[in-house]
C-alpha cells in the first residue's frame, strides 16, 4: 500500500489516528481523532503532542521511537481544545522516524451517584421480592396445564422474570455495571415481538429490517428493556400499529462526538403523541404523562443508551410517534 493510498485509508477509519515526528509534532491526523480533539486536520499539523498529553507521558513516546518498540496507554486522559477532558485507549507504534499513534476514546461512564441511579437500585430493591413470587407462580402454572401454548406463555413470564431479576441484582451488587458482549439487534427485536404478541391485545407489528446491520458491543439485557420500555409506552398512548425499524447511520453527530457509523432502531407508533406540555422534559426522572405512570421508563432508557455512547431521541405528532435509539458500532468493528 502506498502512501496516498494508506492515507485514504486511514481518513475513512472510526478509530483516530495520527502521526508524529522525531520531535513528537503532528504530521498527520484523520478526521476521527481531529473531531475528538475539536481541531481541523490541516491546521492541527506542526502542533506539539504536548497539547494534549503530560510530560510523562511525552517522555514514554519519546523513549519508544528511540528504542523502536511499541506502547500502550490505557485510560489515558486527552485534553481537546475546548479543556473538555477525554478518556481513552492509545497505543504507539513506531513507523520509521516517525510514531503513528491509535486513539479508542472510551464512554464516559455511567454516574452511578445521579438521583436516577439511586432511585433504580432503590427500584430494584423493592421489586426482588414481588419478581420471586411471580416466577413461582407462573413455574406451577407450568407444570399444571397441559396446553403447549399456556406451557411456552408461562415459561415467558419465567424468562422475563430471570430477565428482570439479573438486571436488580447488577444494581445493586455492582453498581449497575454493564455487562458488554456481542449483540445482535434483530434477535432483540424479534424477542420484543414474542412479548409484544403474548399481550391481552397485542398490537399490529411491522418489521423493517436492514440486513447489513452487524452486531454491536452492548449489554443485551438493558438494551432489551430499552425496546420493552418504548413498546410499552406506545401501547399505553394507545397504539394499534408498531413499526420496528433498523439503519446504519454514517457521519452521525451524537452531542460532541461525530461517529463515522452508528445503529438507528426507530420504534414507531399510531398512538396519540407525546403531549406538547411534556416534550422538554420527556427523558427526565418522575415525569408522565399517564396518572398511573412512574415516570422511570424512558429516563432509564436514556441512562442506558448514554452508557453505552448512545442516545434516545423522540419526534412526535399525533398519530405518528417515533423513539429512535443510536448506539454506535464503531467499538465492535475498530
Amino acid at each position: 500500500m502506498n502512501e496516498v493510498d494508506w492515507r485514504t485509508w486511514a481518513e475513512q477509519m472510526a478509530t483516530g489516528l495520527a502521526r508524529v515526528d522525531a520531535g513528537l509534532r503532528l504530521q498527520w491526523i484523520n478526521p476521527a481523532l481531529a473531531e475528538w480533539l475539536e481541531l481541523g486536520p490541516r491546521s492541527a499539523v506542526g502542533q506539539s503532542l504536548g497539547l494534549w498529553l503530560d510530560e510523562e507521558a511525552l517522555a514514554q513516546a519519546l523513549r519508544a521511537l528511540t528504542e523502536q518498540r511499541p506502547l500502550q496507554w490505557r485510560g489515558m486522559s486527552l485534553v481537546a481544545a475546548s479543556g473538555r477532558e477525554i478518556m481513552a485507549d492509545i497505543a504507539l507504534q513506531p513507523f520509521g522516524n516517525s510514531l503513528l499513534l491509535e486513539v479508542h476514546a472510551l464512554a464516559a461512564p455511567l454516574s452511578t451517584s445521579s438521583p436516577l441511579s439511586a432511585t433504580l437500585r432503590g427500584f430494584a430493591h423493592e421489586v426482588k421480592n414481588p419478581l420471586a413470587g411471580l416466577r413461582g407462580a407462573a413455574q406451577l402454572l407450568q407444570r399444571r396445564v397441559g396446553d403447549e401454548d399456556l406451557q411456552a406463555l408461562a415459561g415467558l413470564i419465567i424468562d422475563e422474570a430471570d430477565r428482570l431479576g439479573t438486571l436488580a441484582n447488577r444494581l445493586l451488587h455492582n453498581d449497575g455495571a454493564a455487562q458488554l458482549g456481542p449483540v445482535n439487534i434483530h434477535q432483540l427485536l424479534e424477542r420484543l415481538t414474542d412479548l409484544l404478541q403474548a399481550e391481552p391485545s397485542p398490537p399490529q407489528l411491522r418489521h423493517d429490517y436492514d440486513p447489513s446491520v452487524p452486531d454491536l458491543l452492548g449489554d443485551a439485557d438493558r438494551l432489551q428493556q430499552v425496546l420493552l420500555n418504548l413498546a410499552r409506552n406506545a401501547l399505553e398512548a394507545g397504539a394499534n400499529t408498531l413499526t420496528l425499524r433498523t439503519r446504519v447511520e454514517h457521519g452521525l453527530r451524537l452531542g460532541e462526538r461525530m461517529l463515522r457509523m452508528a445503529l438507528r432502531v426507530d420504534v414507531i407508533d399510531d398512538g396519540a403523541g407525546v403531549p406538547t406540555s411534556l416534550r422538554d422534559t420527556l427523558f427526565q426522572p418522575l415525569v408522565s404523562g399517564r396518572a398511573d405512570g412512574t415516570g422511570l421508563g424512558l429516563a432509564l432508557s436514556r441512562e442506558i443508551a448514554h452508557e453505552h455512547g448512545g442516545e434516545l431521541r423522540c419526534t412526535s405528532r399525533p398519530g405518528e410517534t417515533v423513539f429512535s435509539l443510536y448506539l454506535p458500532l464503531e467499538r465492535a468493528h475498530d
